[in-house]
């Protein structure tokens, strides 16, 4: 049966990579299936109303950040409250939800997807400057250390990550210890580089509605 995480990404016509390593393979779902749930493989996709067009665009980004809709909502409305106060709105956007400790603990490669990265930070295999924090929306701030718990660090799991993240190169605004399963936030996180898949503007004019 078809996972409901590669539903969404069939909906709405984008890769998400809510599965990780599997979203690369020639097994993603979106690769054989190219078209919505429901609907068959000739079917064209139905021209969408500006609405329709803003919903999809809101999924898109929420889902990315693997979250629910009231905390997307949260974020998007307090992103515009702040307009007038700052140049780029869209960016601010990203770089809060990018801030996120689930967010960079995948950023760091700790955990192949954020769905993970969210259970490893709430099962407390996570830690901020040497506390262990189990609240996967705490926002990091530059100069923050975030590291595997010492005592997590035999588990398997972690185990097989020390081999598999050598080769892996963190954003730039993250610097990675791969021996150490430890990270430290050295600069605001980067539009360009987080590349959301989806058009901001048009979430805000969802939610300006």
């Amino acid at each position: 049966m078809e996972d409901n995480k590669c539903k969404i990404c069939r909906r709405v016509g984008v890769k998400l990579f809510l599965k990780g390593e599997k979203c690369f393979s020639p097994k993603c779902p979106l690769v054989k299936k190219a078209y919505p749930p429901g609907q068959k493989r000739k079917r064209r996709r139905r021209a969408l109303s500006e609405y329709g067009k803003e919903l999809v665009e809101k999924q898109k980004l929420k889902n990315w950040y693997n979250l629910t809709e009231r905390q997307f909502r949260k974020y998007v409305k307090e992103t515009l409250s702040g307009r007038g106060k700052v140049e780029d709105t869209a960016t601010l956007l990203i770089q809060t939800l990018e801030r996120r400790l689930d967010n960079v603990v995948f950023r760091l490669g700790f955990a192949p997807s954020r769905s993970s990265a969210r259970q490893l930070v709430s099962h407390r295999h996570i830690q901020v400057n040497d506390k262990t924090l189990n609240i996967a929306s705490f926002s990091v701030k530059k100069g923050d250390v975030v590291k595997v718990k010492e005592s997590s660090l035999s588990k398997k799991m972690f185990q097989v990550i020390k081999t598999t993240i050598k080769k892996y190169t963190p954003p730039t605004w993250l610097s990675l210890d791969s021996e150490k399963l430890e990270g430290k936030v050295i600069a605001e996180p980067n539009f360009e580089e987080a590349a959301p898949p989806a058009e901001i503007s048009s979430i805000f004019e969802f939610y300006s509605r």
